[in-house]
């Protein structure tokens, strides 16, 4: 009788792919060929002598062993995440990695870390900015700062600030003729979007504006690029308050109408429930807390500090 534990690699790959229900999905997540993660399934199922998968056309289920297996695998990585975090932070051995948005880590987070390391000295912060979400399985990864709605299974998920969409553009912009004295004059002008360039079709529909095209224009990856080329009078951007709050209390934008429209997700600090106690992770977390419900209060929005998890 085999006593040898399966390969490693096996049972992450089986791990994505049960938890997904799709090798393409899985070889996605963990950065690798679709053929990869059939080849370590097919390992692991020789390995074990069972069949984990029923491969279906173009559907991928698992199979009564690989239902078995699969809770038991998945709270072994979680045991040992836990243990590994957990001796990292009381041996000193790393940093605090924070996965963060890049726009969100550069128009927020990071203008604000000079106050973090003045009240924490001893703790050490490594910035990671990613626009893929951590599974905090497979990566080596403290805190995430995600936006959403806050409902990621098996994590701690604390609310930081709400999030609405207006227009914003420079002031030098604002006073080019014809003006923008109200939503209709946006027709005159280059609108700036990100990704998410459907939501100019919202907010003309809640303006009342009919007759202009609202996929025109410039589209931007990056939100920061976004931001920038609005303040560098590029054309209007339809912009989220939190990554314009400090270029608007600035005066480098700002928002020629008072319409804004509410999103249905919020930035959220998450960590896993098993290591959201480790002394970093609670100063990271009270301090970032902090920050956002001193801006909700400046602003009189919603206060932060809703716990999900």
């Amino acid at each position: 009788m085999r006593r040898n534990l399966p390969p490693l690699n096996a049972l992450r790959t089986f791990e994505a792919a049960a938890r997904h229900l799709s090798f393409t999905k899985a070889a996605a997540e963990l950065n690798v060929t679709q053929a990869a993660v059939s080849h370590q399934v097919k390992a692991l199922e020789d390995n074990l002598e069972v069949p984990l998968f029923h491969r279906l056309n173009r559907r991928l289920t698992l199979t009564e062993h690989g239902v078995r297996y699969l809770p038991d695998v998945r709270r072994a990585f979680n045991l040992l995440r836990g243990a590994t975090q957990e001796l990292r932070a009381h041996g000193g051995s790393g940093p605090l990695t924070v996965s963060v948005l890049p726009s969100f880590a550069a128009r927020w987070l990071v203008p604000r870390l000079g106050r973090f390391f003045k009240n924490h000295p001893d703790v050490d912060l490594r910035i990671d900015p990613s626009v893929t979400r951590s599974d905090f399985v497979n990566d080596d990864v403290d805190v995430g700062i995600r936006y959403g709605r806050g409902d990621d299974s098996g994590l701690r998920a604390d609310r930081l600030m709400e999030e609405d969409i207006f227009p914003v553009c420079s002031p030098a912009l604002a006073r080019r003729p014809p003006g923008l004295q109200c939503p209709a004059d946006l027709r005159h002008f280059t609108l700036l979007h990100d990704e998410s360039h459907a939501d100019w079709h919202t907010w003309f529909l809640a303006a009342g504006v009919e007759g202009i095209d609202p996929a025109r224009g410039t589209i931007f990856t990056d939100s920061s690029m976004l931001i920038q080329a609005a303040i560098a009078g590029q054309g209007v951007a339809l912009a989220r308050r939190v990554l314009v709050a400090d270029e608007l209390q600035a005066g480098h934008l700002i928002r020629p109408f008072d319409l804004s429209l509410s999103t249905e997700y919020a930035y959220y600090l998450v960590c896993p429930l098993e290591t959201a106690e480790l002394p970093k992770i609670v100063a990271f977390r009270e301090w970032v807390l902090a920050e956002a419900r001193g801006e909700a209060e400046q602003q009189g929005t919603t206060d932060p500090g809703t716990t999900c998890g």
